[in-house]
C-alpha cells in the first residue's frame, strides 16, 4: 500500500524554496541588464507555480510578493513603472500569484481531509486483518499481504493465528472477489473464525461452523442477481506445540508447501471439500502429515500462484521458495515478495496473502515417519 500523505519536512522545504528564490534573482538580474527591447519580467510566475508543489499557501503567497516585487524593481529599471506595459505585467502577476495561493490552499486542505481518510481505514483494516504475532506456540511466524486495490492494505484475502488448548490453530482464506468490495465477507469470515476456534475441539466442528456463517451470510446479504456466487476458499491448519504434526483441512483451497532444510520442498497430500458456501453438509476430511523442528509450513492464496508476467507464465512459487529454505520467516517473506512483484511487472492483478510458520525446537514426544496420513471426520474426533 501506498503511505499516507504526510507533510515534507521544514527542511527539505526550506531547501526547496531556494529553487524559486533563486529564479526570481536570476530574472530580476538578468533583466535588468539586458537591452530595453528584451522583457524576462513575465518568467517571473515561474517561481510562485512551482511552489505549491512543495509548500502552502503561506509561502506560495511570500514567493508571489516576492516576485511582484521584483516585477516593480524591473519597472524603474526600465523607464518607470508608470507605463502600461509594466503595469500590465504587474497586475497580472500579483492576480496569477493569489490565484496559485487560492489553489494552494485547497489543495493543502484536500491533502489533510485525505490523509485523515487514509487513517482511519488503515486502522479500520487494521482492526480487521490483526497483525500476526513474530512468535505464537512453538512457531516463528512471517506474513505478507499484498492488495492489488490501489489504497488498500487488505482485500478478499485473509488469514488469522490463534493459540488454543496446546496448539496453533491458523486459518488462511480467499473470498470471492478482489479488493475492497470483499473486505465485508473477508471480516465474516476472520469474526467466525476468532470467535469459533476455541470452541471445537477438531478441526471438522470448527469448520462446519464457518461454513454456516459463509451460508447465512449469503442467504441474508447475496444480492438476487448473484446468488450462489458467494463463496471462500479456506485453509484450517492446526500445530501441537508438543506432537511434530501438523493436521489441516482444505475446502477449495491451494495446499501449502513445506520447506525442509537443504532445498527440499514438498506438498501435502490434500483431500479438500469444496469451498465454503457452495454446498453444505459435505463431510471435511482432516489430512495430517509431519511438521518436524526446522521445517517452515508456506500457506499461500491463489494471487500468488496464479500471478502472470508479461508472458503469461504463472509464478512457480514452489521453485522459487526452494532457493530459500533455510531462510528465516521474515527472510523468506522478504524474498517472495521481491520476486513476485519483479514477476508481475511491479503489480499483481488480485490480492495475494502468505503465511511462513517456523517450528522451533521444544521438548516433545517424538513421532515416527513423514507420511501423509488421511483421516476422516470421527478419525479427526478422536485425535
Amino acid at each position: 500500500m501506498r503511505p499516507p500523505l504526510r507533510a515534507i519536512p521544514w527542511q527539505s522545504t526550506h531547501a526547496l524554496l531556494l529553487l524559486p528564490v533563486a529564479l526570481i534573482v536570476v530574472i530580476t538580474v538578468v533583466d535588468t541588464h539586458a537591452p530595453a527591447n528584451v522583457h524576462l519580467g513575465p518568467a517571473l510566475v515561474i517561481a510562485p507555480a512551482i511552489t505549491p508543489s512543495f509548500a502552502g499557501p503561506r509561502t506560495t503567497a511570500a514567493v508571489g510578493a516576492l516576485a511582484v516585487a521584483a516585477q516593480i524593481l524591473i519597472g524603474f529599471t526600465h523607464g518607470g513603472i508608470g507605463t502600461s506595459n509594466h503595469v500590465v505585467q504587474i497586475i497580472t502577476l500579483a492576480v496569477l500569484s493569489a490565484t496559485l495561493v487560492v489553489y494552494s490552499a485547497l489543495r493543502e486542505r484536500r491533502q489533510a481531509q485525505l490523509a485523515q481518510v487514509r487513517t482511519v481505514a488503515e486502522a479500520a483494516q487494521h482492526v480487521l486483518m490483526w497483525p500476526l504475532p513474530e512468535q505464537i506456540g512453538p512457531l516463528r511466524i512471517a506474513s505478507l499481504y499484498l492488495a492489488a486495490e490501489d489504497e488498500a492494505q487488505i482485500g478478499g484475502d485473509l488469514y488469522a493465528a490463534t493459540l488454543c488448548d496446546g496448539a496453533v490453530r491458523v486459518l488462511i482464506g480467499d473470498v470471492r472477489g478482489k479488493g475492497l468490495p470483499a473486505i465485508g465477507e473477508a471480516a465474516l469470515l476472520l469474526s467466525a473464525f476468532r470467535e469459533s476456534a476455541h470452541r471445537h475441539r477438531s478441526l471438522a466442528e470448527l469448520v462446519d461452523t464457518l461454513e454456516q456463517s459463509v451460508t447465512r451470510y449469503a442467504a441474508d446479504l447475496e444480492p438476487e442477481e448473484e446468488a450462489g456466487e458467494r463463496f471462500a476458499t479456506a485453509l484450517l491448519v492446526e500445530i501441537p506445540d508438543r506432537d511434530p504434526i501438523t493436521r489441516m483441512t482444505s475446502s477449495g483451497h491451494p495446499p501449502p508447501l513445506l520447506l525442509s532444510p537443504g532445498s527440499a520442498v514438498t506438498v501435502p497430500s490434500l483431500h479438500p471439500s469444496p469451498p465454503l458456501g457452495v454446498h453444505t453438509g459435505v463431510e471435511h476430511t482432516l489430512d495430517v502429515f509431519s511438521f518436524e523442528p526446522g521445517d517452515t509450513l508456506l500457506l499461500y492464496t491463489d494471487g500468488v500462484v496464479e500471478a502472470r508476467d508479461a508472458q503469461g507464465r504463472f509464478y512457480p512459487l514452489a521453485e522459487r521458495v526452494a532457493r530459500w529454505t533455510e531462510d528465516s520467516p521474515e527472510a523468506l517473506m522478504h524474498h517472495i515478495r521481491r520476486d513476485l512483484l519483479t514477476h508481475v511487472g511491479g503489480r499483481l492483478g488480485d490480492d495475494a496473502a502468505l503465511i511462513a510458520l517456523h517450528r522451533t525446537p521444544v521438548e516433545r514426544r517424538r513421532h515416527q515417519g513423514r507420511t501423509t496420513v488421511r483421516h476422516g471426520t470421527s478419525a479427526a474426533d478422536r485425535r
